[in-house]
């Protein structure tokens, strides 16, 4: 019987795609140690095209520029190792300081409410609130920085090897495809929004530091320079990565000051979201990577799931090269269009100019 046979092919070929995309994701889960310092090698590369381009502009040979843009990357991540170091120990240092406190403010709020008639029992607030619950969190947040820092050599040693060769990448792909005049546009457009929507991210990141380090200076908060670096890196967190950056500082800013300047605190990190996201970033945009708003929040999970949280900092740009990979397919072209805003044309040109706006991710 026809109708069966082809019931029974199309189940089979819809059982065997699954099944392939189980192994893939199990396999990319299992070769995490691998695949995480490859992966923040190629975006730090891409970061660094625009200041090695600039600099082999100004006349410097090529081995010149490379090693001065690796020196500066360099330089950076050890910045950031320094000040996650040297932060964390310091705070383990106050949080017996940051419980009393704590206390403190459940036994004021307990005591408002049984003014006003409403009983609590104080053990069980405090019984959920106590230093050894810090002390573990503290523990494996550190424990997760120390295992992202043991890596810090490996990515650099592999950015410095891929800024070398994306030098020559294009003659190599033409080899390949064996043929010396392969038009290689799509590829290299793909490639320049992904490195606009970094570039982007990361000078947006860079003032939302900035900003959140001087609240926390004018405010009083402890530890300003982790909630700045804090800051940094959740802005490239789609959706939620404002929330989860001004969370810590506004809570110290409770546990220090009191409610009333933890409130303002906490409208200070709305209004800088809301410029940023809003108003900043979609002029600075032009064009988006094309990602429907669904798909950026789900890749969100996806990546944060497989790889933890620097998952969930790579989880649209992941998104996006694999979108323009599925571009270069007649097959899984579909899957491309899917991912996409609607606004594709099915036979997978170049999309119709459109006014400038903010990515879905912003």
């Amino acid at each position: 019987m026809p109708f069966v046979d082809v019931s029974d092919r199309s189940s089979t070929r819809i059982l065997f795609a699954g099944a392939c995309l189980v192994v893939v994701v199990a396999g990319l889960n299992a070769a995490e140690p691998v695949f995480l310092p490859l992966l923040m090698a190629v975006f730090l590369a891409i970061l660094c095209v625009p200041p090695l381009a600039w600099l082999r502009r100004r006349g410097l040979p090529r081995w010149l520029a490379t090693a001065l843009v690796a020196i500066g990357a360099s330089l950076a991540l050890l910045a950031v190792a320094v000040i996650i170091g040297g932060t964390l120990q310091q705070f383990y240092d106050r949080v017996p300081y940051y419980q009393t406190r704590l206390d403190e403010l459940v036994g004021s709020g307990i005591e408002a409410l049984r003014r006003r008639g409403v009983e609590v029992s104080p053990g069980g607030l405090t019984g959920e609130l106590n230093a050894g619950r810090l002390l573990d969190l503290l523990a494996s947040t550190a424990s997760g920085v120390v295992s992202a820092l043991s890596s810090v050599l490996l990515v650099l040693l592999l950015t410095g090897f891929l800024l070398v060769e994306l030098t020559i990448a294009p003659n190599k792909l033409r080899a390949a495809l064996g043929d010396p005049d392969a038009d290689l546009g799509g590829a290299v457009r793909g490639a320049e929004q992904v490195q606009r929507y970094l570039g982007v991210k990361t000078l947006m990141s860079l003032l939302n530091a900035a900003i959140a380090v001087g609240i926390c200076l004018v405010f009083g908060i402890d530890f300003a320079l982790l909630w700045g670096l804090l800051a940094f890196l959740f802005n490239f967190v789609p959706n939620v990565g404002s929330i989860l950056a001004g969370a810590p500082p506004v809570l110290l800013a409770l546990i220090q000051h009191g409610p009333l300047r933890a409130l303002v605190v906490a409208g200070l990190y709305i209004l800088l979201d809301f410029l940023s996201s809003n108003l900043l970033e979609p002029r600075l945009m032009g064009r988006r990577l094309g990602l429907s708003p669904l798909v950026v929040m789900l890749s969100l999970v996806f990546w944060g799931w497989l790889w933890g949280p620097v998952g969930m900092l790579l989880s649209v740009p992941l998104t996006a090269v694999l979108k323009l990979l599925l571009e270069q397919s007649r097959d899984l072209r579909w899957v491309a269009i899917l991912l996409g805003t609607g606004e594709e044309p099915p036979d997978g040109r170049a999309p119709r100019p459109a006014a400038p706006e903010g990515d879905a991710g912003g």
